[in-house]
């Protein structure tokens, strides 16, 4: 599925600040953090602990490198080559060689954003002070995120254990000087030239810097990291195309009754009952068939289910968030330097614990999306619409109105069913059975970035949808804040009329969902001004709509 995945995710509403600076130290990076640098281009440096751990780590590493003894990626080759001894004098171009062969990758361009997050959390990794890399390496890691230079790295190539080998070899490529980059300004070219032109040298790598440079579960991460952030604000978003069509299908709002969330009380379908609750609140169009005489006993469960699916998915973003809290406080790396000056293999850069929750998203996605589809193709059929005309036409007939806006509803999350399967059980052995069971994590996060891209088009469908619909309840007028949401998507986007182009339409308001700009504009009803959300790449304050904060 193409779309705003194989480019870079725009900022949310308000943008990111480039002027902003993230510290990278021996403590925990923040999911906020990893956003503003890597797609908003805040700046990193480099904190005195960390400098000083990275200094300590070094010394370890320089007392062991000319010893006799056997350590993994310093006095041996690597993976099933593990046992094969290196003498002294070419244990430096062992460490370039290692990068050049592991810079194995093929397939598309990855995005920058994802480039940029994965070198920040290798950066990270190497300010713990258990990798011994060099402060000079550091610091040129730095200075290529600051200069905006950004590695080309492919699509395929990562296996997911040890951690992202292919993908970071490429930045370690470029580290040294060689391989192709992107500049600030978007060209690529050779390594050589961006670094001569931002006044960088290239790194003669020391020893056990090539392999502490390339061992760790960075790209699943940052891909995480991302995921987290665009799919709190989705899910937010689903509420709000949630309440529309409830709203615009004649649904009830007495399911979402605070006493009815208490007798089964998960947090995250509390927190979408109380969003769709406020949001319905003084509509005259719910207030209509509120009475003794209406006859709809029960709402179809993509209306009265709407919590209880929207709050499943919040609790997977939160479980996400726990694992990719732990994992941006840990140093993956093999062999890492302990604080009592050992050397020791592990198996830390095994990306099980990100590629399960990769997954678990990717499923997540897959629902909310599958239960935003149902209420559209309901707004749409008039034996079950409650007096809506065919496929909201202006004349039915002679117009299809919004039928084949569903059609493509339905393609995508036919696309997000596939995309759900798991690629963490999928392992396939490597590097003669010394890799013997591998996680699969890069393959999980690239799918679930085609997921969530997915998810907020067809998020963008049923509000699209769902604005014609309340439309067509004339003279009855939505709630405050659902008429906020359809009168954003007007400013953009005409309202009933006859059939027109409509792939226009739809970009359009996806270009308003993945902005953050329909939740902006509910909340912008419902809050105070001083409660107006902040961008999603920043401490948030309290909202009126409840959320999940990564």
């Amino acid at each position: 599925m193409s779309g705003l995945p194989v480019q870079d995710r725009a900022p949310s509403s308000g943008g990111g600040d480039p002027a902003a600076v993230v510290t990278v130290g021996v403590g925990p990076l923040g999911i906020a953090e990893v956003v503003a640098v890597a797609r908003d281009g805040a700046r990193v440096e480099l904190g005195e602990e960390a400098r000083a751990a990275i200094a300590a780590a070094r010394t370890v590493v320089e007392r062991h490198a000319d010893s006799d003894r056997a350590i993994y990626g310093v006095s041996t080759g690597f993976g099933a080559l593990a046992s094969t001894r290196i003498d002294t004098d070419s244990r430096v171009d062992l460490q370039h060689s290692l990068v050049r062969s592991h810079a194995a990758g093929s397939g598309a361009e990855v995005e920058r954003e994802v480039v940029r997050a994965l070198m920040l959390l290798r950066l990270h990794t190497i300010t713990s002070g258990h990798t011994g890399v060099r402060l000079s390496t550091a610091l040129t890691y730095a200075a290529l995120l600051n200069g905006g230079i950004t590695p080309v790295v492919f699509e395929h190539g990562s296996l997911g254990c040890s951690g992202d080998l292919s993908p970071l070899a490429h930045c370690a490529l470029a580290v040294i000087g060689e391989g192709e980059v992107r500049d600030g300004a978007g060209e690529r070219m050779p390594t050589a030239r961006a670094l001569a032109a931002a006044g960088l040298e290239p790194v003669r790598l020391a020893a056990k810097e090539g392999l502490a440079l390339i061992n760790g579960t960075d790209g699943m991460l940052g891909m995480l990291a991302l995921a987290i952030t665009d799919l709190s604000g989705l899910l937010t978003t689903a509420d709000v195309t949630a309440a529309m069509s409830v709203e615009a299908l004649l649904g009830t709002d007495r399911v979402f009754a605070p006493e009815l969330q208490a007798v089964r009380p998960h947090p995250g379908q509390k927190a979408s009952a109380a969003n769709l609750a406020r949001m319905l609140r003084d509509s005259s169009i719910v207030a209509s068939h509120r009475g003794d005489d209406c006859t709809v006993v029960q709402d179809a469960y993509s209306l009265r289910c709407a919590p209880q699916v929207a709050g499943a998915a919040r609790a997977t973003v939160r479980h996400a968030t726990e694992v990719a809290e732990i994992e941006l406080s840990s140093a993956v790396d093999n062999p890492v330097v302990l604080d009592d000056g050992r050397i020791e293999s592990n198996g830390n850069f095994h990306g099980a614990p990100v590629g399960y929750v990769l997954d678990f998203l990717a499923i997540a996605a897959a629902d909310v999306a599958s239960i935003s589809e149902r209420r559209t193709d309901r707004l749409l059929d008039p034996k079950r619409s409650h007096g809506l005309p065919p496929f909201l036409g202006a004349q039915p007939g002679v117009d299809s109105g919004m039928m084949i806006a569903q059609y493509t509803q339905a393609a995508i999350v036919s696309d997000l069913k596939r995309l759900a399967v798991p690629a963490s059980v999928d392992s396939i052995p490597s590097s003669a059975m010394q890799e013997d069971h591998v996680s699969m994590g890069w393959s999980a996060g690239r799918k679930l970035r085609r997921a969530i891209d997915g998810l907020a088009r067809v998020l963008a469908i049923e509000a699209l949808v769902a604005a014609r619909a309340l439309e067509f309840r004339a003279p009855l007028q939505p709630a405050p804040a659902t008429k906020a949401a359809l009168d954003r998507l007007r400013r953009d986007i005409p309202g009933i009329g006859r059939d027109r182009w409509l792939s226009p339409e739809i970009d359009a308001a996806v270009t308003v969902v993945t902005g953050g700009e329909l939740v902006a504009a509910v909340e912008a009803v419902l809050d105070s001004p001083e409660l107006r959300p902040l961008p999603r790449n920043s401490q948030r304050a309290r909202t009126t709509l409840e959320r999940t904060d990564p």
